[in-house]
């Protein structure tokens, strides 16, 4: 890259990504890409992404969802199952660094669109494809959600806390965390190329990465080889690790060291009870954990939440409310880094998002535009590749474009 480039709008200035993606976890990825400064096309069906319905509605065509992951892209709405759609997209390929898909392989490869098919129309391009399941496995082709890989990669059966019924988490944490994944390769790929000249494919599969992302702590037993123990991390298997109750609701508070511990059945006039539990050694500690944690929500049964927050600052506690999702406008940390913003949609009136909450000191991430309407830059793109005025408005009769302005 230019070492004169002016970055001021984030690191990837000038790096240009051709997003194919759709939904939440391949979005997220590609807005955090624009976030950071790179130009993001996102290429739509006529009908346009299924997120732009989804959530609370706010406008047509812009649903909470999407706006929440859809920033910083330019909406090009085109007919990829039409050739004069394969044509457009076939002209712009050569003109992105970087090629970004979460379809399963076969569909994209039916339209036209697969590896080979891009690297014979960009040899140096970086083609990275968010899957659902590796495709070296017999499950390549099966559909994948965020429910069914929480299920496969073993959170569900994770978050039963013991109890017979597993339950999945109550937020899409396989779309987000694979879309995180996916930034991540996009970025590597993009740096290797820097330095080699090469582009490449990079394929992050779902199931994989939540295997990996789940069994980081819970691997437990299956560390050795055959296994002579379960699998898991007892002291959150186990259900001790909860909010602790007060006499007016409920704190998080964590003492995690041995002087925490201490320092808090001391303050709490419980010290012989403290030296009961083992609470000076962390391995009679973890062996004792069940009656550790229940001592401890007997203790703070006894105070207030306001009164234990005091309490665990002055013993260096880590503690924190509660806090529901409409009170995190009004968090006082939160307040002061202005993690929120506001400004002016177009097309929905005063809105409020959350900025982007990565920091670099010389090439800020910025917020350029909101989410675009579906098709409003088709027809900019569109001349941009070199079609006339005419040939737009023909593409736009015969139903292969969609033009948003």
């Amino acid at each position: 890259m230019n070492a004169s480039l002016d970055l001021s709008h984030g690191p990837l200035t000038g790096i240009r990504i051709l997003d194919l993606t759709s939904v939440v976890l391949g979005p997220l990825a590609t807005q955090i890409l624009g976030d950071y400064g790179a130009e993001v096309i996102k290429v739509e069906s006529l009908e346009g992404d299924l997120m732009r319905s989804n959530g609370i509605h706010l406008a047509p065509g812009m649903s909470s969802i999407y706006l929440s992951i859809n920033r910083n892209k330019q909406s090009l709405a085109l007919d990829l199952k039409s050739e004069a759609g394969k044509d457009i997209l076939r002209r712009l390929i050569p003109r992105v660094d970087a090629v970004v898909h979460n379809m399963r392989v076969s569909a994209i490869e039916k339209l036209g669109f697969g590896y080979e098919a891009v690297r014979a129309l960009h040899p140096g391009i970086v083609y990275c494809a968010a899957t659902g399941f590796d495709q070296d496995g017999p499950d390549k082709d099966r559909p994948a959600f965020d429910d069914i890989i929480q299920a496969a990669c073993g959170l569900a059966s994770v978050n039963s806390l013991g109890q017979a019924r597993p339950d999945y988490i109550s937020t899409l944490v396989a779309d987000k965390t694979t879309g995180m994944a996916l930034v991540n390769a996009v970025l590597a790929a993009l740096l290797a190329k820097a330095r080699n000249g090469q582009g490449q494919y990079v394929e992050v599969p779902m199931l994989e990465t939540m295997v990996a992302f789940t069994l980081v702590e819970h691997m437990g037993g299956l560390t050795r080889n055959p296994a002579t123990q379960a699998a898991g991390y007892s002291r959150v298997l186990g259900g001790g690790r909860q909010p602790s109750p007060t006499r007016d609701g409920y704190i998080a508070m964590l003492p995690y060291t041995n002087a925490h511990w201490e320092s808090f059945f001391k303050d709490a006039g419980q010290e012989a009870l403290g030296q009961a539990l083992g609470v000076t050694n962390r391995v009679t500690r973890n062996a004792n954990i069940k009656g550790l944690y229940k001592a401890l929500h007997q203790i703070t049964a006894t105070k207030t939440t306001a009164e234990w927050l005091a309490i665990c600052d002055r013993l260096d506690i880590p503690a924190t409310p509660i806090y529901s999702m409409e009170e995190l406008p009004s968090h006082p940390q939160l307040q002061a880094v202005n993690l929120f913003a506001e400004t002016e949609h177009a097309d929905v009136g005063p809105i409020r998002y959350v900025r982007p909450p990565v920091k670099f000191s010389q090439t800020p991430a910025s917020v350029r535009h909101q989410a675009r309407r579906l098709g409003q830059d088709t027809e900019a793109i569109l001349t941009d590749l070199g079609y006339s005025p005419q040939e737009i408005a023909a593409l736009h009769a015969q139903g292969s474009i969609r033009n948003g302005q």
